[in-house]
């Protein structure tokens, strides 16, 4: 009896290590499936104990735990060759990465970058090959969009667009909802949505044809209220609600559409200081004298601060969002999310399924947590006038 208990525990501390490993580098999520199967092995556990001499009940909970885990990390994959993706946004960042290694896997690979001279231009076309080719398109521009997808249907007409990767997005304000302007509401939404999704429509009659793959690359920030995002988070957000519809709507048509939301990583855009100092000294110059007495210069100093702070824990490393991207476009079977980065099964837990006090303390622990706004702050009492 003893012999079993010990077994069974030896089991399952390994079970539930594996298992907890895998949740914080976000390789799978602590969804409802994951906990019924879960329920199942400890059911199956029960059983085999109540059945099964204790050699082979020990195995069969051991084979299946272990199914359990594999069944996350075993991927089959297409072949990469002659098959043509267009991934947008590649001057810096995943795109620029992703770029070059879907080249190095063999695929005729279309790059949008903002700039044909820019350095990630130049990198690109000095370290690829000839398969490469660099486009230059802005998503807030209708005739960049239509010259891309004049050219990507001239070039891949009769063979069909096997993939899209929507990696392109901006963030412009680091403010409460409040203080962000509403033009950067719209900017935000111009790139990171409707461009987007202009480009995703003008290409479907090619995927379509080829039955291929939409990778969409989203943010954490779209799903929670992350504090000081809410203009990034709110166009996020529709990007991956429209994505989501259409992976339902096209499946009829075989393509396959997945989302990728990843963690906190070290890109030009999310870890440039010049960039976040230069607007937030922008967007102190264009607040109303009511607001900027309402919050303070120093609010607005304090969440740069702490946003700045923050960008030493960004993950230098790319290869696990490029990996996810690589997997949507290949794998037999892409999953519908992909959340590349650390810590983000914990994260999600806590969103869907403790209180949302719980999930506040959370974001305040871990990303911003100002200070209180000047008018909210207590007014310094008076010192009592001696008689």
């Amino acid at each position: 009896m003893e012999l079993g208990w010990a077994c069974s525990s030896l089991l399952w501390l390994l079970f539930l290590s594996s298992l907890a490993v895998k949740l914080l580098r976000a390789d799978l999520l602590l969804t409802p499936g994951l906990l019924l199967q879960v329920g199942l092995l400890v059911l199956l556990q029960g059983v085999s104990r109540a059945f099964l001499p204790l050699p082979l009940g020990t195995a069969l909970t051991g084979t299946a735990c272990w199914l359990v885990l594999a069944g996350a990390t075993q991927r089959k994959r297409i072949p990469a060759v002659g098959r043509a993706v267009l991934i947008t946004g590649c001057d810096t960042g995943f795109g620029k990465v992703a770029a070059h290694h879907l080249d190095t896997l063999g695929l005729t690979v279309y790059a949008s970058v903002l700039d044909l001279k820019s350095p990630g231009a130049e990198e690109l076309r000095q370290s690829c090959s000839s398969r490469l080719t660099l486009l230059e398109m802005d998503l807030t521009k209708a005739e960049d969009i239509q010259r891309v997808l004049q050219f990507i249907k001239a070039q891949t007409g009769r063979t069909g667009l096997w993939g899209l990767v929507n990696n392109a997005g901006i963030n412009t304000t680091l403010a409460d909802a409040e203080l962000t302007p509403l033009h950067d509401f719209r900017s935000c939404m111009e790139v990171n949505f409707f461009g987007t999704l202009e480009l995703t429509q003008g290409l479907l009659p090619l995927l379509r044809s080829s039955q291929g793959r939409i990778i969409t690359i989203s943010s954490p920030a779209g799903n929670m209220p992350f504090p000081c995002l809410s203009g990034y988070g709110a166009s996020k957000a529709a990007l991956s609600l429209v994505m989501d519809t259409l992976q339902y709507e096209l499946a009829p048509w075989g393509i396959q559409v997945s989302v990728i939301l990843p963690g906190y990583f070290k890109t030009d855009g999310s870890c440039n200081h010049a960039y976040w100092k230069e607007r937030k000294a922008q967007l102190l110059a264009a607040l109303s004298p009511e607001l900027l007495e309402a919050y303070g210069e120093e609010y607005l100093e304090d969440i740069n601060r702490q946003f700045l702070a923050s960008m030493k824990f960004a993950v230098e490393d790319l290869s696990s969002v490029v990996e996810s991207i690589v997997d949507g476009l290949l794998s037999t079977r892409p999953l519908v999310k992909y959340y590349p980065g650390r810590g983000l099964g914990p994260m999600y837990f806590i969103h869907h399924y403790l209180p949302h006090t719980v999930r506040n303390l959370f974001l305040k622990a871990f990303f911003i947590n100002p200070k209180l706004p000047r008018g909210r702050q207590p007014k310094p009492c008076n010192s009592p006038r001696k008689q």
